[in-house]
């Protein structure tokens, strides 16, 4: 599978059959990722993955905390997101519980799908992406580009993958299970496994928009 073969098939799966996945395939992903540029060399990130027994002990722990999640690391999103990126996330919103056919007015069920978080949608590895916390804004740019890279090296492996940002609220948790120093936080964390591919969310893709609404070419 060619780069631009693992770009258009990479996409943010949300269900997952158990099929295990070994720690040497999980490894090889991680190492060969770290490949990715930083600025300076810096290597910011810090990663973590858990499968089996750990992974069922750190689940027991969040559901037993759900909905009463952390101070918040860092804001996902900004206060009172403006256009056009608050038509877009209102839109890939729409459209993920569109192809769940969970209702706008079925507050219930989309709260229990957006629980699916705390599962890893069913995924058999968890990896948690960390970086200390006297970095800055550009090394948070790099561990950005280093879990692209893994999530591209995951598709080329047969793997999908779902970021996930939702672990940033449950980051104090996440960190003593990690045993993480005091200085780092827990960035993300990513769902790792084989998609299931008789799941409907699973063959839903977000929207792009299209290349002049973001792009400009000069001089050529």
């Amino acid at each position: 599978m060619d780069v631009s073969a693992a770009v258009a098939a990479r996409f943010s799966a949300r269900a997952f059959k158990a099929d295990p996945v070994s720690g040497e395939t999980v490894r090889a992903i991680l190492e060969a990722a770290a490949r990715a540029p930083s600025g300076g060399n810096l290597q910011p990130w810090k990663v973590h993955a858990v499968a089996g027994e750990a992974l069922a002990q750190f689940k027991t722990m969040v559901a037993a905390r759900l909905g009463s999640p952390d101070e918040a690391q860092y804001a996902v999103y900004p206060a009172n997101l403006w256009e056009p990126f608050r038509s877009r996330r209102f839109q890939v919103g729409e459209d993920l519980y569109g192809a769940l056919e969970i209702p706008r007015e079925d507050k219930i069920g989309r709260l229990r799908q957006f629980a699916r978080n705390a599962e890893f949608f069913g995924a058999p590895v968890g990896l948690f992406f960390s970086i200390d916390r006297n970095l800055g804004p550009p090394q948070w740019s790099d561990l950005g580009m280093y879990m692209q890279t893994v999530m591209l090296l995951a598709t080329e492996a047969g793997l999908a993958t779902c970021a996930q940002e939702f672990w940033s609220a449950y980051g104090k948790l996440s960190a003593e299970f990690l045993g993480l120093p005091d200085d780092h936080m827990v960035f993300s964390g990513m769902a790792l496994g084989v998609a299931d591919e008789a799941a409907p969310v699973n063959a839903w893709r977000s929207r792009r928009d299209d290349f002049e609404a973001w792009g400009e070419l000069r001089g050529f």
